[in-house]
């Protein structure tokens, strides 16, 4: 088991960091990605504030492996939010592939990468929100980063309960769909090793946010 010097040290790869990509898989229980390749839109600085902090938000991720239903909390984390609703809105995350899976130690699944290399992004960074007292038990679903104030639009999803610095905005929890973050636990990393491009061919067919 990693200790908590060496878990805080790789947590550098949740920064984006240049991914290879060797073999995937097309797993049971996961079907091939839908057509289509990712947009790619750039903007040049972080959108207005346009959600309602006091509002209640959703969201939807269509996976390969299955559905992930979201909560995400607009009152602890309104920029992040705002920002993921806005790509989601603009269709930035369809098509993308989650490029990064860690099974020990830390235990996510890192997405949001329109070039699955880890080194993608929006355009504009923002930053951090949430750090006090923050904690990362299964289902939460926080920001990746490459240090203080440059989240952008890769996330990750944890899918066991992880030990990390309150370095990583947590702006939601996962609320149905755990059981394809498992399976696609489950198939490991590609070429062996504990971190790195998941075996499964995990794509977001489709990402949208709603208000409730």
């Amino acid at each position: 088991m990693l200790g908590v010097g060496v878990a805080a040290a790789a947590l550098v790869a949740l920064a984006p960091a240049a991914q290879t990509a060797p073999q995937q898989q097309v797993l049971p229980g996961c079907s091939p990605a839908a057509p289509g390749q990712p947009n790619g839109k750039q903007w040049p600085a972080e959108p207005a504030l346009t959600i309602d902090p006091a509002a209640a938000y959703t969201a939807t991720l269509e996976t390969t492996c299955g559905t992930v239903e979201l909560e995400l909390d607009a009152a602890a984390a309104p920029r992040t939010v705002n920002s993921f609703a806005f790509l989601a809105g603009e269709g930035y995350f369809d098509h993308t592939r989650c490029h990064r899976l860690t099974t020990e130690g830390i235990f996510v699944l890192q997405c949001g990468d329109p070039t699955a290399t880890g080194l993608g992004g929006p355009g504009y960074k923002f930053g951090d929100e949430n750090l006090a007292g923050a904690v990362y038990p299964a289902g939460t679903v926080a920001m990746a980063n490459a240090g203080p104030g440059t989240n952008g639009s890769q996330f990750f999803l944890v899918y066991r309960d992880s030990t990390l610095p309150p370095n990583y905005t947590p702006f939601g929890r996962v609320v149905s769909g755990m059981d394809a973050l498992t399976t696609i636990a489950n198939g490991g990393v590609a070429g062996g090793g504990s971190d790195g491009t998941p075996l499964a061919e995990v794509a977001l067919d489709r990402v949208s946010t709603a208000a409730n």
